[in-house]
């Protein structure tokens, strides 16, 4: 995605990690980060991952919880973040395991205040339409209020499929599961994403899907959950 999948992560003069920097507009080199000092300021969006530790990208990683925990902590302590960070969001897979765990563990660790914990950290949940989704994700909101752990909101992702021809959607996986889920559990509903084409080619070719597929249906969803997001952690 955004044609990082090639990047490979530096070290700082001081040994932390430096991320993955991008530019939409220009992508200088990594290089000249690391020696500008200790802002290391590249680019407006700053992405690690563990694909870019791996000697080949189509490398497996066999790991043992322990070692995931170590790794997920070494991204929160041992990775040069820029100061002026606005938001740091952490994709995760579905479910409640262990990386779930450690992930707020750690983070709470890191902050160190349980009210800041509580006031500035969020879990936006994920679903698809179809009952199976909606199903897990009722976990996942069981785990979050165990964690104390502040839910955003619900997105209804695939939501229909936008014919690439006339624009019309329909509703090829149902309809209206994550909007009836967020009801039911008295949660903000974010909005939904249907299923565009031109999102997964813009995303193989690294392109900017809102800037050159502005006139997609599928736009408007996502600018409407992004001032969503936006609003709850006071970012413009």
């Amino acid at each position: 995605m955004l044609n990082l999948n090639k990047s490979s992560v530096v070290q700082s003069m001081s040994g932390a990690w430096v991320p993955v920097f991008y530019e939409p507009s220009s992508q200088s080199s990594k290089e000249s980060h690391v020696q500008n000092g200790a802002s290391l300021r590249g680019g407006s969006l700053e992405v690690m991952s563990i694909g870019f530790l791996l000697n080949d990208e189509t490398d497996a990683v066999i790991w043992r919880g322990p070692k995931k925990n170590a790794m997920i902590k070494q991204f929160l302590t041992d990775v040069q973040w820029s100061e002026n960070l606005d938001l740091l969001v952490i994709d995760t897979p579905p479910g409640t395991s262990d990386e779930h765990m450690s992930i707020v563990e750690h983070i709470k660790e890191v902050i160190g205040c349980e009210d800041v914990f509580e006031n500035k950290v969020g879990a936006i949940l994920v679903t698809t339409p179809q009952a199976v989704s909606v199903h897990d994700v009722q976990r996942e909101i069981s785990f979050c209020n165990k964690c104390k752990l502040n839910i955003v909101g619900v997105i209804e992702n695939m939501s229909g499929f936008i014919c690439s021809h006339c624009s019309h959607c329909s509703n090829i996986f149902s309809q209206g599961g994550g909007k009836s889920l967020a009801a039911k559990k008295n949660l903000t509903f974010l909005g939904t994403i249907p299923v565009d084409t031109n999102i997964a080619l813009a995303v193989d070719k690294g392109e900017n899907f809102i800037r050159n597929f502005n006139s997609s249906v599928a736009v408007g969803f996502i600018e409407q959950n992004s001032q969503a997001q936006h609003g709850f952690y006071g970012v413009r």
